[in-house]
């Protein structure tokens, strides 16, 4: 009979040697306080109570549920970093820094030219005039405009507030909608900002990430009401940034509206639809309900431009 935990003896009539069950060929004079098998200090993990294999830790791991946030993504004990969030900061500052060398300027890389007889608009960067979004020009095509100027900026200080903005409520929103969810809604958030611009916002030129930001600002209402806390903060906050948007020349206001409305709309078909449609403790359903509720939103985003770019065309004679 062998014992493959336990070496020989060196043949002097000294008791045997125990050796690591994963490595037999290490002595060791230490076991795991659970299993009690030999094991070798690589091969041991520090427990609340003494130390545990590997194995037992992968064992333990196993039989662990593991933790759902109120969005149903996976919860960590540590914070996680919001990738997304800086990666999308690192998208809005790239592309300004393109325009700012495409212009020679900093502070007006947004600066162009219109031509009183046909309205054509020349920018002095041409990425600039290629993204700012123009519903006449998204109506002869140039569908590209209604997410590329949610990466454009009028010069630094308005890129300066928008990305403190989205570093302050990005970063905690991330964090409970998960990193997936959480893209979904600034991009449904960003194209209600652009499609509340066709139908609303007559034919003026408008660019800036606080469209998608106001989403976020709704998102974060939604949020705080499915915890059962008191939304008065962010509500405060968003009560504001409208005051601004009404009172002072050269905000989109109907940008920022229909961003918040989008976003508060595609944060509540994740987190209620799946209350309301049944789908109990099944978290497959409700993952699935969720996703097919920002479906709709962000296709009836696309329907209201769909519409206005209809009724362009006609008034254009396209």
């Amino acid at each position: 009979m062998t014992n493959p935990g336990w070496g020989g003896g060196p043949g002097d009539g000294t008791p045997p040697q125990p050796r690591c069950v994963r490595h037999p060929d290490r002595p060791t004079g230490l076991s795991c306080t659970r299993c009690g098998r030999p094991a070798c200090p690589d091969c041991l993990r520090e427990a609340s109570v003494g130390y545990h294999c590997v194995d037992c830790v992968a064992a333990d791991q196993r039989d662990v549920r593991p933790v759902r946030g109120v969005a149903g993504n996976t919860v960590t004990a540590t914070r996680p970093t919001p990738v997304v969030t800086y990666a999308l900061m690192g998208a809005n500052i790239l592309v300004f820094l393109v325009t700012v060398l495409q212009a020679k300027s900093l502070m007006n890389n947004g600066a162009g030219t219109i031509n009183r007889f046909t309205g054509a608009a020349t920018f002095d960067s041409p990425l600039f005039g290629w993204w700012v979004l123009s519903p006449d020009d998204v109506a002869q095509g140039d569908w590209i405009r209604l997410v590329g100027s949610g990466f454009l900026h009028f010069g630094l200080m308005h890129l300066a507030v928008n990305m403190f903005a989205l570093y302050i409520l990005g970063r905690d929103t991330e964090l409970i909608l998960g990193r997936s969810r959480y893209l979904a809604v600034y991009a449904i958030s960003l194209l209600g900002g652009s499609a509340s611009v066709m139908a609303f916002g007559g034919s003026s030129f408008t660019a800036g990430a606080s469209g998608a930001i106001f989403g976020i600002m709704g998102a974060e209402a939604v949020i705080l009401l499915k915890l059962r806390r008191s939304p008065a903060p962010i509500i405060g906050v968003i009560a504001l940034n409208v005051v601004i948007s009404v009172t002072l020349p050269g905000i989109s206001f109907w940008g920022h509206l229909g961003g918040l409305v989008a976003g508060a709309a595609a944060t509540a078909a994740l987190l209620y639809a799946p209350q309301w449609l049944g789908a109990g403790q099944d978290r497959a359903k409700a993952v699935r309900i969720g996703w097919i509720g920002l479906v709709v939103v962000a296709v009836a985003t696309l329907g209201v431009v769909g519409v206005r770019v209809v009724q362009l065309r006609s008034e254009l004679g396209l």
